[in-house]
């Protein structure tokens, strides 16, 4: 197939990889130089969005926002001045459910198709191609472009309806940001206490506080390894979702409330480029103690 893809950042560059080691046509923009191991894959570059939407079947975008998403999307020169019938959008950045919602509706009424399908699984994940993928549209759209999610990742689930996508992401960083949390809040405390991190993350992974966030990132946190996988001003930004989101349907979200405040600690100190396991350093900065030595 032809395939555009537009963002080949941190997520984007393997994800578009994958579709062209399957050997399907790309077709990419994207704000900065596009990256060497995309042009050898025998990309195409176009100038713009519009260009883009062109020449391809489907266009995949991944950018950070949904300021980003609508510039692409609907600015000069952005994919609805050359998308048309039969045509699909597959937006996987992490955005507002919301204003899914309403770009979605308007691609549709230019007569081409569209698919919310943002990720989970970080840089990781996406050059495994095993990322998590939460769908929204219609199903047969969905069953369409499922062989070419399937070359970025695992789990593949259509949630529902546009914009269900996304709200289920949402609802990932959530559970995300808290275990994040979780962990830092207990090696701070083990730490400070005078046991030695390494041993109680070790002892804990055998129990039922066990988890992913514990073996991963709790790993991360005692070796001093935040180098980005997912940036905290990214994950900043989705639990801001997350908190917009519930004011608007009348729900409390506490938790995520203060997961997002530690974020902001690290961000206000400069580290919004750091990985959002380095959240434990606000509470290593209240604690006036680190987990592990920098």
């Amino acid at each position: 197939m032809k395939i555009g893809f537009i963002g080949l950042g941190i997520m984007g560059t393997p994800m578009a990889l994958h579709l062209a080691n399957a050997g399907h046509q790309l077709f990419v923009h994207t704000r900065s130089q596009v990256p060497e191991a995309i042009q050898a894959a025998g990309a195409v570059r176009c100038d713009h969005a519009a260009a883009v939407a062109r020449e391809a079947e489907v266009v995949f975008t991944m950018v950070p926002d949904t300021p980003d998403v609508e510039a692409v999307l609907f600015g000069e020169n952005g994919v609805a001045q050359g998308i048309g019938k039969g045509k699909v959008v597959v937006d996987m950045s992490s955005i507002s459910p919301m204003a899914t919602k309403t770009f979605a509706k308007k691609i549709n009424d230019l007569g081409a198709d569209y698919i919310d399908a943002p990720v989970s699984g970080g840089e990781v994940g996406a050059k495994a191609a095993s990322l998590t993928i939460m769908c929204g549209g219609h199903a047969a759209v969905f069953e369409r472009i499922k062989p070419l999610l399937e070359l970025m990742g695992k789990n593949i689930t259509l949630v529902g309806g546009n914009g269900d996508g996304q709200t289920t992401k949402v609802a990932n960083q959530i559970i995300v940001a808290l275990n994040i949390a979780a962990v830092s809040e207990a090696l701070v405390f083990a730490s400070k206490a005078g046991a030695d991190p390494a041993k109680v993350r070790q002892a804990l992974m055998g129990g039922f506080a066990a988890s992913r966030i514990l073996e991963v990132h709790g790993e991360r946190m005692i070796k001093r390894t935040f180098n980005p996988g997912f940036r905290i001003k990214l994950h900043q930004k989705d639990l801001n979702l997350a908190l917009q989101g519930a004011k608007e349907i009348g729900v409390s979200l506490p938790q995520t409330a203060n997961a997002a405040q530690l974020m902001q600690a690290c961000a206000a100190h400069g580290m919004g480029d750091l990985d959002h396991s380095a959240l434990v350093k606000a509470l290593e900065l209240m604690a006036d103690h680190p987990v592990s030595p920098d």
